[in-house]
């Protein structure tokens, strides 16, 4: 009777303990069948760019300094005179032949007066002795002169010319002197030192100016000596002055010799005047040398993460990949791609930076973005959060 009881109570135990079995199995399976069926949700909504082909010009970048391209020095050729007025100061445009300063002439005239009055002596003198030889010569053949009278005679006509002559040379020298009195400009430019003070007296070969000839300037750019026959004379540079001025300047020459201690050579360019570039600036620039095809990607496209380049190629399943670039060339917004991407293949345009490899993004519906356009504001909006 007891077993017949008992047995009604353990089959509903055991219905119960499996109806909760049955149960648990069920209600733990269903998420991982949810997760395993239910795609995943995307990070991004982005528009696409493709590398493209591009023309990006050839530069080289150098350094150097703005110099006169010639620097006259203008010196006293008097000795002993006195400054008696200075026309000019640095800064100052002149022309060749324009008077700069002036010396104290007083002396100077004294001398040359002196020197008139000792010629026109030596030219009486002079009329007089050949008056005498000429009588004598007429004589000759008479015999009422011997000859050493004649010879006297001639002597001392020949010396009379002679004592003419320097005294002229004496004249002239002092009328030099007269005209050394006044300092002019050997040739146009600007005044860009002065070193003359009124009132001074000054010695033959002292310095009173410096003149840049012309006004023209020129940059000695620094290039190394692997880089050096790529400048040819004639190529455009670029030069920006340390005062922000920009100019473009033309290859004169290069120098045919490099500087055993750097390596490197000199590379002249002359630049057109402009008040922002100052001789003694330091100046840095690009020589053109030309153009050659390129692949680029638009720069909002780059990412910068731990001092490399990436991109976020685009698969076809829409999942991005991070690839590692090595750049080049720069020009607006594009960008050379040396290494790392190819022609044809998709890439994030805009956001990239919020991106981690292997996140799934959705392509907005706009067309694919030419690199040579992605810095257009209409071509290139920005990337949106998915609201989802």
């Amino acid at each position: 009777m007891n077993k017949l009881k008992l047995k009604p109570v353990a089959i509903i135990s055991i219905a119960v303990i499996a109806i909760a079995a049955l149960a648990i199995a069920f209600f733990s399976s269903k998420p991982e069948e949810k997760a395993e069926v239910a795609a995943p949700k995307p990070a991004l909504t982005v528009t696409v760019a493709q590398p493209a082909q591009a023309s990006l010009p050839i530069n080289l970048s150098a350094n150097g300094n703005v110099v006169a391209w010639q620097e006259a020095v203008i010196g006293s050729e008097s000795n002993g005179l006195r400054l008696t007025q200075v026309l000019v100061n640095v800064g100052d445009s002149v022309k060749a032949g324009q008077v700069l300063a002036r010396f104290s002439g007083d002396s100077v005239q004294a001398d040359v007066a002196q020197a008139r009055a000792s010629l026109v002596e030596a030219q009486a003198t002079a009329a007089d002795a050949a008056g005498n030889a000429a009588r004598a010569r007429t004589l000759q053949n008479s015999g009422a002169l011997s000859t050493q009278q004649i010879n006297q005679y001639n002597t001392t006509e020949q010396t009379a010319k002679a004592r003419v002559a320097a005294a002229q040379a004496v004249l002239d020298a002092q009328q030099l002197r007269g005209n050394n009195t006044t300092v002019r400009a050997p040739d146009s430019g600007i005044i860009s030192a002065r070193n003359a003070t009124v009132g001074a007296v000054v010695g033959s070969g002292t310095e009173l100016f410096r003149l840049i000839r012309g006004g023209r300037l020129e940059w000695r750019a620094e290039v190394t000596s692997d880089e050096i026959s790529r400048v040819k004379p004639g190529a455009a540079a670029t030069v920006t002055a340390a005062s922000g001025a920009q100019v473009k300047g033309t290859v004169r020459t290069v120098a045919p010799t490099v500087d055993p201690l750097t390596r490197n050579a000199l590379v002249y360019v002359d630049l057109p005047r402009n008040p922002g570039v100052k001789s003694g600036m330091f100046a840095k620039g690009e020589f053109e040398l030309g153009t050659s095809a390129a692949l680029t990607l638009p720069q909002q496209a780059l990412v910068l993460r731990d001092g490399f380049t990436y991109a976020m190629r685009i698969d076809a399943s829409n999942k991005v990949t991070q690839v590692k670039l090595q750049t080049g060339r720069r020009i607006g917004d594009a960008v050379e791609i040396l290494q790392g991407a190819q022609a044809g293949e998709r890439y994030v345009a805009s956001g990239a930076a919020f991106l981690a490899d292997g996140d799934t993004v959705q392509v907005a519906a706009t067309a694919a973005l030419p690199a040579s356009a992605a810095s257009a504001p209409s071509t290139a909006p920005s990337a949106q959060a998915a609201a989802k």
